[in-house]
């Protein structure tokens, strides 16, 4: 399975591995999370529409 991935992604070539691409993508998955919920509540104080805000974030 590894030399599969390796092969597909050419992880070697790259000098990472899938250890590493994992953890960098579970990283940027809760950021993104975190984004989604925070953003929305900071710009509803300044009085925008929660909901809108919430749709223009995953969009952006």
């Amino acid at each position: 399975m590894k030399a599969l991935l390796d092969r597909y992604f050419k992880l070697t070539e790259n000098q990472t591995t899938v250890r590493q691409e994992l953890l960098g993508g579970a990283t940027t998955f809760m950021t993104m999370a975190y984004i989604v919920v925070v953003n929305p509540q900071i710009l509803a104080q300044a009085g925008m529409p929660p909901e809108g805000v919430v749709f223009a974030t995953c969009v952006s």
